[in-house]
């Protein structure tokens, strides 16, 4: 068969074909058999190893965020604000530094539609000279739970059902009208924001607060802002409906197509800063995931931009393969006690452990361009010689890599914890329905009316002590906002 098809364009030849060990390989056409129409031999080392490999090609998906696209950029401080970090790549206006941004769905499966109702993670992977920062976000600046313990119920809402194995409203409302918190997200997801016409008509954000620590270890809160320079959109549900049966992969096709024609989607970066005593006596709590920080008490800051302009060379090894993790933090950066936060410096980087490998930040869109050096040795896939000869031990007498003792610039200084060792829980308030409340007011008549139906659509499906116990809190927030569901809940059948 010719390697090159006549009728094919001419293109750089990329060199012989061969086997996985490098063996050339004479005919990729047809197997090894005994006799033109005889059993084919296990012998035939090519074709077991392309079988064996191709059967094993699937790693395990996220298992939230599975499905995701990806592209590498720049971003570029624009203001100083070196007398609030001592992190070297926030030290000179005009410093670039490179990145990876991810976007994703987050309930979805690995093959499930870009304009589901949903929110979209965003996630970018700072490659500085001190270590890897990763930003891991969300297109919404809040989150439905405040404490990790409730994670993995809360996702479970959000894949199917364990019987039927169909996505399940009664699931999802039963959870929510069962956690009030999740109201304040459960209205931007049901509102016109909930469906972002792709990834680049979208702000991104921290969500939790984190700290920026300076070179005597003092620190600041800050919560990081991504605002998008393309305008914010969204998409109507028929259309969205429409794009999932006819173009399911239509965010990921249109960040694609942006970049390839030059078209470099970019974000403006700020920072809300919130010193140590503020936080203390604010009215809301903000290291709560569920609520905001006023932009009117803390008003943004401007830090950089950012800007995406190479699209990958291949989807696995970069966007599949890529792993963000809240604890991946570099010296001037340091969580907060947000207790959401603190679950997930944990989680995220087990689930790469488990999904990728223990060396899963060997891999080349993972490792540091500022270089690793440490003990860590063997495991599955080690590809980076695995420390050489060095000493796999420390302290050590022959030179091996040692400790900085410098502490203030990673964990900050004097931030006590106080307290008895207990499960303290969060009692539900008037403040948990204050600013769902002021976020409603904020929508057009047609936007409220949009909202009840979207509400209702799925929860006239669930039970109706379902409905009703949910329908308190609509009530709760707003009186309008819960005569409106429940309008819109009898328009859809329901006998509430």
């Amino acid at each position: 068969m010719s390697q090159h098809p006549p009728d094919a364009p001419s293109v750089a030849s990329l060199g012989v074909l061969t086997t996985a060990n490098g063996n050339p390989v004479d005919n990729n056409q047809t197997s090894m058999t005994a006799g033109e129409y005889g059993p084919v031999l296990l012998q035939d080392f090519h074709l077991i190893d392309k079988i064996a490999h191709f059967d094993r090609e699937r790693i395990p998906e996220r298992v939230v965020h599975a499905k995701g696209a990806g592209a590498h950029g720049y971003f570029e401080v624009t203001k100083d604000i070196s007398h609030l970090t001592c992190a070297k790549f926030l030290n000179k206006v005009g410093k670039r530094t490179p990145v990876f941004t991810r976007f994703s769905t987050v309930g979805g499966e690995l093959g499930s539609a870009d304009t589901a109702r949903d929110p979209r993670g965003f996630s970018v992977k700072f490659y500085t000279e001190e270590g890897n920062w990763d930003m891991v976000g969300n297109n919404t600046p809040i989150f439905f739970i405040r404490d990790p313990i409730k994670f993995p119920d809360f996702i479970h809402t959000q894949k199917r059902n364990p019987q039927t194995h169909l996505p399940d409203p009664t699931m999802v409302w039963d959870f929510w009208s069962l956690v009030p918190e999740s109201l304040h997200q459960v209205t931007i997801l049901m509102s016109d924001r909930g469906i972002p016409d792709g990834f680049r008509h979208m702000h991104g954000y921290s969500s939790h607060s984190l700290k920026l620590v300076k070179e005597d270890g003092s620190y600041v809160y800050v919560k990081w802002h991504f605002r998008t320079e393309q305008g914010i959109k969204n998409i109507l549900p028929e259309d969205a409906e429409r794009l999932a049966g006819s173009d399911p992969n239509y965010a990921t096709r249109d960040l694609f197509g942006a970049i390839e024609r030059g078209d470099f989607p970019a974000w403006k970066v700020y920072v809300q800063v919130i010193e140590p005593e503020q936080a203390l006596k604010y009215r809301f709590n903000p290291f709560d995931v569920t609520k905001v920080v006023s932009q009117k008490d803390f008003p943004l800051q401007e830090v950089g931009r950012m800007v995406l302009n190479r699209n990958p060379e291949n989807y696995f090894a970069e966007v599949e393969q890529a792993a963000f993790c809240p604890s991946h933090m570099v010296p001037g950066i340091a969580p907060s006690p947000d207790r959401m936060l603190q679950g997930r410096l944990f989680s995220y980087a087990d689930t790469h452990r488990h999904r990728l490998g223990a060396n899963y930040h060997q891999i080349p869109i993972n490792r540091p361009i500022s270089g690793v050096a440490n003990q860590q040795r063997d495991g599955a896939m080690a590809i980076n010689g695995n420390g050489g000869s060095a000493p796999n031990y420390e302290p050590n007498s022959f030179g091996g890599p040692s400790q900085t003792n410098v502490v203030a610039h990673t964990h900050a200084r004097n931030f006590f914890a106080r307290g008895e060792i207990a499960r303290h829980s969060y009692e539900v308030t008037d403040d948990d329905f204050a600013q769902v409340n002021a976020l409603y007011n904020l929508f057009t008549e047609e936007q409220k009316d949009r909202l009840a139906r979207v509400i209702a659509g799925g929860l006239s499906q669930t039970p109706v002590f379902i409905q009703k116990r949910q329908l308190k809190h609509f009530y709760r927030a707003d009186k309008d906002y819960g005569r409106r569901v429940e309008s819109a809940l009898k328009a859809a059948g329901s006998k509430i």
